[in-house]
């Protein structure tokens, strides 16, 4: 039986390239995955070689056979033409802007992002004279009347980071590209697997391997992948930066990624029904999750996307903070914390509008967050309606 690879991956399904997608056990003495590579110093074989950096690899900074098997997986899932790894997530978003941005840029900004992407935008893009604007995430093609002449880049995120708008991403991509500038998206929640980016016309796509590519709440990654356009300057800034992520980290990341759609498509599935499970309660006011069909943004997500993951939101009625303390702070089975994508639920409370610039964030009530992990659906919402029981009694 042959160890190699298969040759022709073009008649396989996403789940079977993704486990053969970045290894290859045949230069592994057989072992089906990449061992951890770790390591600075790599040994040249001559005098020749060293002038000419012939060699695959020239050292640790510029990657190893681990952090090659990784890139080229990812690359292939997102169909890019290459992928840089950094060691979190923010880190990927700031590799991805770094690479089409100089002083005396503009750039807009999704008003729903991610809040320490807003932290490095009004922060360390400002100091080096890169000015931010945020637009309303609905705006759409009419973001074409926000462009300047000196726009470089629009930064998407759909759904939105706690309050779930969703983008619509190709139409700002023809917009965008129009005026010539660069289109990003952070595309954590869906992954590669729920919205293809560069198919949609993103051109720098990025992910935070934190969350579904690890699955198990114990590394810290970002993937930032290009297309052809953008990938040579996205990898000369990575390589300027030397922004590494950990040969450990890359390691267990490569064993998430053979199980991802599995535990994705669970994940979809449990955070849908308890999205469903909570439109019934009388205690909540809305539910933010694209795939119900009560949800502003759900012609766009039947339109563009693949499937739903395991984060949302819900907006309670008016109540106490106390009331909402009571509430939380009794969950058995939801932990209070601020990643997600693992195998266990989490839950935060939030509020939005101290942040929000281009629109206004008044939902009429606390919101929390879900991201809803793997355990039985029954027991979470036991857990839940004592919350509610709680809640209730507190108000």
């Amino acid at each position: 039986m042959s160890i190699t690879p298969p040759r022709d991956k073009s008649r396989l399904g996403t789940r079977t390239r993704l486990v053969h997608a970045g290894r290859d056990p045949s230069q592994q003495h057989g072992f089906v995955n990449t061992p951890i590579y770790r390591g600075s110093t790599v040994l040249y074989e001559s005098y020749d070689a060293i002038q000419n950096r012939r060699s695959e690899y020239t050292y640790g900074t510029a990657g190893t056979p681990t952090i090659r098997s990784l890139e080229a997986a990812w690359t292939e899932l997102a169909g890019a033409a290459g992928t840089v790894l950094t060691p979190s997530g923010l880190a990927a978003v700031t590799v991805g802007l770094l690479s089409c941005l100089k002083a005396g840029d503009h750039l807009l900004v999704t008003d729903s992002a991610y809040r320490p992407t807003r932290v490095f935008c009004d922060g360390f893009l400002a100091r080096f004279g890169v000015e931010t604007t945020y637009y309303d995430p609905t705006i759409g093609a009419g973001i074409a009347a926000l462009m300047r002449g000196n726009t470089a880049a629009v930064l998407t995120e759909a759904p939105g980071s706690q309050s779930f708008e969703m983008q619509d991403i190709p139409a700002i991509a023809q917009a965008a590209h129009a005026r010539g500038a660069c289109v990003l998206m952070d595309n954590t929640w869906a992954t590669p697997l729920l919205f293809p980016p560069h198919e949609r016309g993103v051109d720098i796509a990025i992910e935070a391997g934190t969350k579904y590519l690890s699955g198990g709440s114990d590394l810290l990654l970002g993937l930032t992948s290009a297309n052809a356009k953008y990938w040579p300057a996205l990898r000369r800034t990575f390589d300027q930066l030397s922004m590494c992520a950990g040969a450990e980290d890359v390691f267990l990341a490569l064993r998430g990624l053979r199980t991802l759609p599995l535990r994705l498509r669970e994940h979809g599935e449990q955070a849908l029904a308890l999205a469903r499970w909570f439109q019934g309660r009388p205690e909540v006011a809305r539910v933010l999750h694209p795939a119900l069909p009560e949800d502003p943004g759900h012609a766009i997500w039947s339109r563009d996307f693949l499937g739903s993951s395991g984060l949302f939101s819900i907006i309670l009625e008016p109540c106490p903070e106390a009331a909402v303390a009571a509430m939380l702070d009794g969950l058995e089975l939801f932990g209070m914390g601020f990643s997600w994508g693992g195998f266990e639920s989490l839950v935060i409370p939030f509020d939005c509008a101290p942040y929000r610039s281009a629109n206004a964030w008044a939902p009429g009530g606390p919101g929390l967050r879900f991201q809803v992990g793997l355990e039985d659906l029954d027991d979470l919402t036991r857990d839940l309606e004592a919350g509610f029981d709680r809640l209730r009694a507190a108000s």
